[in-house]
């Protein structure tokens, strides 16, 4: 039986490679013949995982688009029908919500590996700016999908960050009406957000990641210690030529994503059946009552993924300086390459100083995201909300300085296989 299923493939193979002889050298090329560092750890998950969330997103939402009316008296109703009327309509809009929540645990964590083994610094410049570039089409893409179900939290929400828009001088005002296509979010809005967010962003959003892995293959993956296998020798029990501290991707590294993946799947699934909104971090209470432009929620915020910025807009007093400190917040992250000056890659290889300025970094980002999740009525909150912030742009603004003084340890000539 074994033989004859071998066989069948075999022809199948044949019978596509005769009309498409293009299609196997591609494979080859980003598959069974891409080697990968073989001491990839836990760390190098993130970017299959982020694939997966990514078709759950696109698949669940060609779903949730047969039943969903973009029009401001019909749009929250029809969420509604999609969650009590339409078979299987509650999981697939949880998983909806779920995903998009899972995605940006993915993309931090995996922004957070780039930075800690040096996965920006040369030759990888061009990967670190394609991958800012998704997180950016992402926050725009996840704001557009928020604002389509039509709540509370929605409506608000809309109209606090369009608003923002407002605060540029002199075509601020005609920008924000411009973008929310009347003086409210209401029918026009919807419209706009939709197709944004169901054609146009995905579009993008898909070109950029075809972009990414095709400039990663290009150059290779960095790995934990920070070597470049390209340069080492060369020779395996695979190809004379290739390098010896490498693995083909495939069949090694998709087994190995596989496990992971099914470990991801049942931890959302978890949150899917027990605690979709998550404690309201998922999906805000308020965000369960229709759009009412008459009465406004005690507290808007955004969805967590949004409140450190959102926390570095609040606690800076003046309008236009808290819009250009959040967007600065993000700008920022696209000149990480050239700000470490760092002799080594991997932080595995540097000293106290890095690590340290690293950690206090991931903790202020967090602290950012609670304060920004939070009511804002608290000075002594406001005040440590700006310190975090001031602290936030120091580690940018300092890297040159604190990345080249730090001492450093001898890196290995080859890739090492502990943790």
């Amino acid at each position: 039986m074994a033989n004859i299923l071998m066989r069948t493939a075999d022809n199948v193979m044949g019978w596509v490679n005769e009309r498409a002889p293009g299609l196997m050298p591609f494979y080859r090329k980003h598959m069974t013949e891409y080697y990968a560092p073989k001491n990839f750890n836990i760390w190098y998950i993130f970017g299959i995982l982020a694939t997966v969330v990514l078709v759950n997103q696109i698949v669940t939402g060609i779903f949730l688009t047969m039943h969903y009316k973009p029009s401001a008296a019909e749009a929250f109703a029809s969420v509604e029908y999609i969650m009590r009327d339409v078979a299987g309509g509650d999981i697939i809009r949880y998983m909806h919500s779920t995903g998009a929540s899972l995605f940006f645990v993915v993309v931090y964590l995996h922004m957070f590996r780039g930075m800690m083994y040096g996965s920006y610094q040369k030759p990888r410049e061009l990967v670190w700016i394609l991958g800012m570039l998704i997180y950016l089409v992402l926050m725009a893409e996840a704001f557009m999908g928020y604002v389509l179900p039509w709540g509370q939290m929605s409506f608000w929400g809309a109209k606090v960050i369009i608003s923002l828009f407002g605060a540029i001088p002199y075509i601020g005002n005609a920008l924000t009406e411009w973008i929310m296509g009347d003086y409210l979010p209401g029918d026009a809005t919807l419209n706009r957000f939709f197709a944004l967010h169901v054609i146009a962003l995905p579009l993008v959003l898909l070109l950029l990641v075809v972009l990414h892995l095709g400039a990663l293959h290009e150059v290779g993956s960095n790995n934990p210690d920070g070597v470049e296998i390209k340069k080492g020798p060369k020779g395996n029990r695979w190809s004379a030529t290739a390098p010896a501290d490498g693995v083909p991707f495939h069949p090694y590294y998709t087994v190995k994503d596989m496990f992971f993946v099914g470990c991801f799947l049942i931890f959302g699934a978890f949150i899917l059946f027990f605690a979709p909104a998550f404690g309201g971090w998922f999906l805000e209470h308020d965000n369960f009552a229709e759009a009412n432009r008459l009465v406004t929620p005690e507290h808007i915020k955004p969805v967590w993924y949004y409140t450190p910025y959102y926390a570095m807009l609040r606690v800076v007093p003046h309008k236009l300086s808290g819009v250009i400190v959040m967007f600065a917040a993000i700008a920022v992250l696209f000149l990480l390459p050239w700000l470490d000056r760092a002799k080594v890659k991997s932080y595995r290889y540097r000293g106290r100083l890095s690590w340290t300025m690293l950690l206090l970094f991931a903790l202020s980002f967090v602290w950012l995201g609670k304060i920004g999740a939070g009511p804002g009525t608290d000075p002594v909150e406001t005040w440590i909300g700006r310190v975090l912030t001031a602290f936030y742009f120091l580690f940018f603004l300092t890297m040159p300085v604190w990345t080249k003084i730090d001492k450093t340890k001898p890196v290995p000539d080859r890739v090492t296989m502990h943790d």
